[in-house]
């Protein structure tokens, strides 16, 4: 018995290596299959991964408010300028403040210049006002100096900390550390010393797609005390052939709520405090733990739809493997007819044929799974998309190669075992 089994399985490796290339055609499809699915859930998984990290570095704990300019906002014309008034307040600030429990930080922002300078290089740079918390709560970094403190706030300190765009704008041959900076107030300017260099943050896609879509990179923080004190609440920002006065006392919020379960309640509460202290949407809110979430759902919804469409080519290449079975059955019938009448049961000829199934599609995983992961890494170096190989999609990949090759085998192979031997040795 044991003998006869051994021969089912030789029998069937030996007439895979009589048609060589039949079979490496055959397995093609289930070679293509496997790769398809590790190279399109690798892709999902690292376009997934970079949202993910990108939300993350909001804050999953914070809630963050920004002023935005309405559609229709109070202006005063003056001639070719315009006085525009929007955004969050010192009222909203208060309230939220001393209303809302379960807060730990609230860090307010004021955007006070878009103009920067120094020596004969100038940028168009946003310089905004923040406190020391900020640096903690959005997670970033300095590659040199130091952050703002809190001795920067009880005074006018004249100090900044700057990005690593502003550092190649504006500081492109020296280091910028003790540095000074001209930040444009109209109509003249205000020096800052450069105290501290943030690391580079990353930004996915666009560079306006940072922090909350900010391009940290590309922006000077100075101490909120010296915003408030030396450039007001209004702004100067020059477009083409005009002039806009820009009057905002907060240019957003960040609020950190105590615990990960407070923080939609505590949103909840903040949008309250704005509809009912706002007659215009002067502002949004964001909120990077429920964004969270829903980029988690879509992931997953994502990864489900690309395995179904990468799993069709697999479904096709298991056809393949039982339409050239199926042929090879009516062009072997003679020889099962042999077996059969040198006592040969139904099920060695079955399992003769299915070994030779498993074998192309089980060869064929392993070889697409190389293909796939060898792929994948490519993609990641010459499209410079980041791809994550998990060992999961190679797992379910591999097992789905070999359960194709069983489903689709057994066909085949069940349509040689119940040939009728008589009939088999008589076919021609």
């Amino acid at each position: 018995m044991k003998f006869l089994t051994l021969e089912t399985f030789r029998l069937g490796l030996k007439n895979l290596k009589l048609h060589k290339l039949r079979s490496l055609l055959t397995s093609l499809g289930i070679i293509f299959g496997v790769a398809a699915v590790i190279c399109m859930l690798s892709i999902s998984e690292g376009a997934s991964a970079d949202e993910m990290r990108m939300i993350k570095l909001l804050g999953t704990k914070n809630v963050i408010v920004n002023s935005v300019k309405p559609s229709k906002t109070k202006e005063v014309a003056q001639g070719n300028t315009n006085l525009v008034e929007f955004g969050v307040t010192r009222d909203d600030f208060s309230i939220i403040e001393k209303t809302i429990p379960h807060i730990r930080h609230i860090v307010p922002l004021r955007t006070v210049a878009y103009q920067a300078r120094h020596g004969e290089h100038e940028a168009a740079i946003q310089t905004i006002g923040t406190t020391p918390a900020f640096f903690k709560i959005v997670n970033i970094g300095l590659e040199q100096g130091r952050a703002l403190v809190s001795q920067d706030m009880s005074g006018t300190s004249n100090i900044c900390v700057i990005g690593q765009e502003v550092r190649q704008a504006l500081f492109p041959a020296k280091d910028p550390m003790g540095e000074t900076i001209l930040i444009a107030r109209y109509p003249t300017a205000v020096p800052f010393e450069v105290v501290g260099i943030l690391r580079w943050v990353r930004t996915a896609g666009a560079p306006a797609r940072g922090v909350d879509q900010r391009n940290l990179n590309n922006e000077i923080l100075i101490p909120f005390s010296t915003a408030e004190s030396q450039f007001g609440e209004t702004t100067r920002k020059v477009g083409a052939g005009s002039r806009e006065y820009i009057k905002m006392q907060y240019s957003g919020l960040y609020i950190t709520a105590d615990e990960l379960v407070n923080v939609l309640p505590v949103s909840k509460m903040v949008e309250r405090v704005f509809k009912h202290g706002h007659a215009e949407l002067d502002y949004e809110i964001k909120v990077p733990l429920a964004r969270l979430e829903l980029a988690k759902r879509k992931a997953r919804n994502k990864k489900f739809t690309l395995g179904f469409i990468a799993g069709v080519s697999l479904l096709v290449g298991g056809i393949g493997i039982m339409n050239i079975m199926l042929a090879t059955v009516t062009e072997r019938t003679r020889e099962i007819g042999i077996r059969r009448a040198l006592g040969a049961k139904q099920r060695h000829i079955a399992v003769q044929f299915l070994v030779e199934t498993v074998v192309l599609s089980t060869g064929g995983g392993m070889i697409g799974v190389l293909l796939g992961v060898t792929s994948a890494h490519l993609i990641s170096q010459w499209a410079e998309w980041q791809t994550i190989v998990s060992l999961w999609s190679v797992g379910v990949s591999f097992c789905l190669s070999v359960l194709v090759g069983i489903f689709f085998g057994m066909y085949p192979a069940m349509s040689a075992a119940k040939l009728d031997p008589i009939e088999a040795l008589r076919h021609e």
